[in-house]
């Protein structure tokens, strides 16, 4: 059993990488983002998109009502069946999902949060975005047992029945460790853990976990919470952990083969 995990950000050639899914074989679950296509989305519709730094430096999107309605319109919609619509060319009988559906994904919503903007520190309120509590594999047994593909996007599900908006990488891991996934393959615009962010070609192979905290300071940004994503999802028994480069020619078999940053 392979999770794999595609971003949403700008720059990645989707009917390529898609082209090279389609010649794995089962069983796999594509997981996947669409954060450039919701912000070109509130964009064209005259809302700029919200981002809010929490105390402890992370930055994420402040998810009102408007917003959410917005993110299932891009991530649910567009985005997940163009993907739908592009492996069935490719002759692969995908399904898309939210892991809403179903409950798939379940957690808890945090109506207010805590951020810092222009330097003070603000209570918001009405926000929808979440952390994960638990999932609920058998809607994905299910389509996998009967010769489907699940392409699975946020959002997940609150306890009280909203959608919440929760973090892509982290509900591919929480996927991987629900099916027992041998490996959970994270693909972005960059080629994994770099030495130097400057040059692609200083890709850090290997990051053993009694070494976690060396390779941290090399991880800035979006990437510091995959590693750590990563390294979590091996402890708790997914056996590998690859972060790798979405735009390479053959990406998942390069993956599989060896290039990108194996966690283990």
């Amino acid at each position: 059993m392979i999770v794999i995990k595609l971003g949403g950000s700008k720059g990645i050639d989707l009917e390529r990488f898609l082209t090279d899914l389609a010649g794995l074989e089962p069983p796999y679950v594509l997981v996947h983002g669409a954060n450039v296509e919701l912000d070109a989305l509130m964009r064209e519709l005259g809302v700029e998109p919200r981002l809010v730094t929490s105390s402890t430096g992370q930055v994420s999107r402040f998810t009102d009502q408007r917003t959410m309605d917005l993110f299932l319109m891009a991530y649910c919609g567009k985005v997940n069946k163009r993907i739908v619509e592009t492996l069935q060319r490719l002759g692969v009988n995908a399904v898309g999902l939210s892991a809403l559906d179903g409950a798939i994904a379940r957690g808890r919503r945090k109506p207010r949060i805590r951020a810092i903007e222009n330097g003070k520190s603000k209570i918001l309120d009405g926000d929808y975005t979440g952390t994960i509590e638990a999932v609920d594999g058998r809607l994905i047994h299910l389509l996998l047992g009967n010769g489907y593909v699940p392409v699975l996007t946020p959002p997940a599900v609150s306890h009280e029945g909203d959608a919440i908006n929760v973090d892509g990488d982290k509900l591919a891991m929480e996927l991987a460790v629900a099916l027992q996934a041998e490996r959970l393959l994270v693909f972005s615009n960059t080629p994994g853990l770099l030495t130097d962010l400057e040059d692609p070609s200083s890709t850090v192979p290997t990051v053993n976990l009694d070494h976690l905290d060396e390779f941290l300071v090399l991880a800035q940004g979006r990437m510091k919470k995959k590693v750590l994503a990563a390294a979590d999802a091996v402890r708790r028994g997914v056996g590998e952990v690859i972060l790798a480069d979405a735009n390479r020619k053959d990406a998942i078999r390069a993956a599989l083969a060896g290039s990108g940053t194996k966690i283990r």
